[in-house]
């Protein structure tokens, strides 16, 4: 059973503010004027969820070429992905959605009651804070880098135009 239902392509995502790896906090709408990207994962340390953040770390590019800000939101508390960001190489923000337990992926309609966990929702806003790409990937299917750097790539002349 999921949480509240996601926002839609072209509606503003929820707001919300998070403590990061270090404990500070981030709120997302003092990150608009460049494109946003969130992304929720189950759990540090697990299997595909280090491959996933892996990848966006080796892959830095299409991110650093539109000035998008990446917020990787897990239920872990922000001491377990301290140490997920030390172990792995991390720059980017891990954000703490440990308290109340999974309120933003619910927020975001991406937390599965029954297991306590937040999905794989990635969710691409635009500098306005309007959701321009989403998909939420079947539990135990890893995200396609590829779709979105295109969805990047679309925000990004949206933003330049």
């Amino acid at each position: 059973m999921l949480g509240d239902a996601a926002p839609a392509e072209g509606q503003e995502a929820p707001d919300f503010e998070l403590p990061n790896q270090f404990g500070e906090p981030v709120r997302l709408s003092s990150l608009r004027g460049k494109p946003v990207v969130v992304l929720f994962f189950p759990f540090a340390f697990s299997g595909i969820c280090t491959s996933e953040l892996c990848e966006i770390r080796d892959n830095w590019a299409p991110f650093a070429d539109v000035d998008a800000h990446v917020l990787a939101v897990s239920v872990d508390s922000k001491f377990a992905l301290r140490a997920f960001a030390e172990a792995e190489g991390y720059d980017f923000d891990l954000l703490a959605d440990f308290w109340p337990h999974g309120e933003v992926a619910r927020r975001f309609g991406v937390f599965d009651e029954g297991s306590g966990m937040a999905l794989r929702g990635t969710f691409i806003l635009d500098a306005e804070g309007i959701v321009r790409y989403s998909i939420v990937n079947p539990r135990g299917q890893a995200r396609s880098l590829a779709e979105y750097r295109e969805a990047l790539a679309a925000v990004s002349a949206g933003v330049r135009s």
